[in-house]
C-alpha cells in the first residue's frame, strides 16, 4: 500500500510537471520504474496505459482553457500513433538485460537535451504563420517511436521543436501535444498488448499513476499560464539525467573513482543548467518590461503627432476647454 501510495504521488507530481510544460510525465514515471526494478518493456507499457486516462483528462483540460491547436493535433497525432505502434513492437521483442540499458540511454539523452535546450532562452518571438504537415508529419512519427521504446519522449521531441519553430505559442504547444498524446498513448498500448500480452502490464501501477495524474490534470492546464517553463525544463532535465546515468554506469561496469567523478561531474552540470535557466528567465522578463514600457510611452506622441497639423512642430498642439486642437 505505501508503494503505492508514492507511486500515485509518482504519477500526481508527473502530470503537473508535464500539463504544465508539455512534457516529463513518461520519462519521470519510467524512470522511477526502472530503478525500482521493473522490466523495461513493462515499465513502458504500464506508464502508456496509465497515459491513456491521464491525457484524456488532460486534453479536455487544456482545451477548456483554449490550450489546443485542433490543426496541430490532428497532424501530429496520426503519425505519432503509429511511431509509438512500431516503438512498441520494438521494445517488446527485445530481452530485458538488453533494453535496460538502451531505454535508460534514451532517456538519459533526453535528460541532457531539457538540460540545454532550458538553459537557454525560449524563443517566443516569431508566433505567426502555420506549421506545414510535412514538418508536423516525421516530427509526430519520430516522437512516437522514441515514446514508445524510452518508456518517454514524445513530449520532449515534439514539444521543444514545436516551440523553436516559433509558429505557435507556447501554452498552445503544451496543449496541443498533451492532447495528441492521447492517441499515442492508445497506440502504443495496444502494441505492447499485443507483443507483452495482458502480463505485461502492471494493473496495481498503472491505477497508482492514474489517479494521481487525474488529480493533477486540471491544475497543470491552469499552472501552464504561470508556472516559468524555464526553471521547471531544467530541473526535471537533471533528475532524469541523474537516475538514468546510474543504469548505464552499472551496464558499463565502472567501478573505482571512476563513479562518483562521474556523478559529481554530471551534478556540476545540473547546477550550472539551473544557474543559466535563472539568467535566462531574467533576461527574458527584463527584455519583455522594456517592450513594454517602450510600446507605453510611443502611444502619447503617436498621438500628438496625429493631432497636428502638415507642418507644425511635434507637440505643438493645444486643447482648448472643448477638447478641440488650437494650434500656436
Amino acid at each position: 500500500m505505501r508503494k503505492l501510495l508514492v507511486l500515485a504521488l509518482v504519477g500526481l507530481v508527473a502530470q503537473l510537471i508535464d500539463g504544465s510544460l508539455g512534457m516529463a510525465y513518461g520519462l519521470t514515471s519510467s524512470t522511477l520504474l526502472l530503478v525500482a526494478g521493473v522490466a523495461p518493456a513493462a515499465a513502458s507499457a504500464s506508464v502508456h496505459l496509465a497515459e491513456i486516462g491521464t491525457t484524456l483528462a488532460a486534453g479536455v483540460a487544456h482545451w477548456r482553457f483554449g490550450n489546443v491547436d485542433w490543426r496541430v493535433v490532428s497532424r501530429i497525432a496520426v503519425p505519432g500513433a503509429i511511431g509509438a505502434f512500431a516503438g512498441a513492437t520494438v521494445l517488446s521483442s527485445i530481452s530485458t538485460e538488453s533494453a535496460a540499458p538502451w531505454m535508460a540511454g534514451i532517456l538519459f539523452t533526453l535528460g541532457a537535451y531539457l538540460l540545454v535546450r532550458f538553459a537557454r532562452p525560449l524563443r517566443t518571438d516569431r508566433v505567426g504563420g502555420r506549421l506545414r504537415g510535412r514538418f508536423l508529419s516525421p516530427l509526430g512519427l519520430v516522437a512516437g517511436f522514441v515514446d514508445a521504446t524510452g518508456g518517454g519522449g514524445w513530449g520532449p521531441v515534439a514539444t521543444p521543436a514545436l516551440l523553436v519553430s516559433g509558429r505557435l505559442e507556447p501554452r498552445k504547444v503544451i496543449g496541443s501535444v498533451d492532447t495528441a498524446e492521447f492517441v499515442v498513448a492508445g497506440a502504443a498500448s495496444v502494441g505492447f498488448l499485443i507483443g507483452l500480452g495482458t502480463e505485461g502490464f502492471l494493473l496495481p501501477t498503472v491505477a497508482a499513476l492514474l489517479i494521481g495524474g487525474l488529480i493533477a490534470a486540471p491544475l497543470a492546464a491552469w499552472l501552464v499560464r504561470i508556472v516559468p517553463a524555464q526553471l521547471l525544463g531544467a530541473a526535471v532535465g537533471g533528475v532524469i539525467v541523474l537516475t538514468n546515468a546510474r543504469t548505464l554506469i552499472r551496464s558499463a561496469e565502472l567501478d573505482g573513482p571512476v563513479r562518483p567523478t562521474l556523478y559529481a561531474l554530471l551534478a556540476a552540470g545540473w547546477l550550472v543548467a539551473l544557474v543559466l535557466a535563472v539568467r535566462a528567465l531574467r533576461r527574458t522578463r527584463r527584455a519583455r518590461a522594456t517592450a513594454a514600457k517602450a510600446a507605453a510611452s510611443a502611444v502619447v506622441p503617436a498621438g500628438a503627432l496625429a493631432l497636428a497639423p502638415v507642418g507644425s512642430p511635434a507637440g505643438a498642439v493645444d486643447l482648448a476647454p472643448t477638447g478641440t486642437s488650437n494650434p500656436r
